[in-house]
């Protein structure tokens, strides 16, 4: 048996300029973090007392006899890329699909993780990386960009850049005393509404062809918002300032980033004392953060008080694997180990 521990993330700065069709042009880069909650995948060979081959728990149970037969495109796709059969696969998380934190792409690498640990097999951070945006990207042909998959494998506070050859990792260095400091700054609501990510990604898509400014101005955001992070002598306050900045301009880079609630929750926060903010992920719902000076925190608290607030703290530690118990197992005549 094994269980694997994936983190969700947050981006703060370059979201969209990590979509492949306008990297390879135009070079991009992500400021994100990964933070302290997690999806879980547990894999074991399912024993041969039952009609079905392959047993499947996430949001639905599936029972199949031929992989062909799995619905769910992602674990479809992954036990064909490397040959999985005869499994039980089961998935639960912390928080909620279709949120805007890379909760897709977090399962798509922890369920990889454990396939190759259930094979006997080590892959390395940048293998699950590369191999679920492959598996997101085009072996399922959903829409969107590169981050997340990479942030859950990789974890930490990160500055990813993108160009024509790919993608570099980069840890943010910056002092403990001031990355609690920023950690704490930060408050996270659920707004209710969640989307399918590839769903809004697919719907800006049209929209960012004519946004080419935009975007390549989020993407010096990210240079601008790492100085502040790294250098001790810069106000912490004005990388909310910069938040706020960066969220006015992806407003403009697709009519599905926000809707009427959202932008009323948003101009709420900042009255009540925010210096700015964004929602998270691709748009049209999920949790919205903001960067809060501590003087305003209760202010920001109450005026969000319609809506459930989620403490979190950042983590290091990417997709691990948190259980390992080998198992005799011999697969039927003609199935690859």
């Amino acid at each position: 048996m094994i269980i694997t521990k994936t983190p969700f993330r947050m981006s703060f700065f370059g979201g969209g300029t990590d979509m492949q069709d306008f990297f390879t042009e135009n070079k991009g880069a992500v400021l994100s973090t990964t933070f302290d909650k997690y999806c879980y995948v547990n894999v074991r060979h399912l024993p041969r007392f039952f009609d079905y081959s392959t047993e499947l728990s996430y949001a639905k149970t599936e029972r199949v006899t031929d992989i062909e037969d799995i619905k769910h495109p992602a674990i479809r796709n992954a036990m064909k890329m490397l040959d999985m059969h005869e499994i039980r696969l089961s998935y639960e998380a912390d928080l909620p699909a279709r949120s805007g934190l890379g909760t897709s792409s977090s399962f798509a690498v922890g369920m990889l993780n454990a396939f190759y640990a259930l094979k006997g097999k080590y892959a390395d951070k940048r293998r699950l990386a590369d191999e679920a945006i492959y598996l997101e990207r085009v072996l399922c042909d959903e829409a969107g960009g590169w981050q997340d998959q990479i942030a859950a494998a990789f974890g930490g506070l990160n500055k990813i850049t993108f160009d024509s050859n790919g993608y570099e990792v980069y840890p943010v260095i910056i002092s403990p005393e001031r990355k609690r400091q920023l950690n704490a700054n930060l408050l996270m609501f659920f707004t209710g509404f969640t989307r399918f990510s590839s769903e809004v990604q697919a719907a800006n898509a049209s929209d960012r062809r004519s946004k080419k400014a935009q975007l390549k101005e989020m993407y010096s955001l990210v240079a601008d918002a790492e100085n502040i992070l790294v250098d001790k002598t810069t106000d912490l306050d004005d990388f909310g300032r910069l938040l706020d900045h960066t969220w006015k301009l992806k407003r403009q880079t697709g009519s599905a980033v926000s809707t009427n609630s959202i932008d009323m929750l948003y101009e709420k926060g900042i009255k009540a004392g925010a210096l700015g903010g964004k929602l998270l992920g691709a748009g049209g719902g999920g949790f919205l953060l903001f960067y809060v000076p501590s003087q305003h925190r209760n202010d920001v608290l109450a005026a969000m008080s319609d809506l459930l607030h989620v403490p979190f703290k950042f983590e290091n530690g990417g997709s691990r694997i948190i259980h390992y118990t080998p198992e005799d197992f011999v697969l039927q005549e003609g199935q690859a180990k």
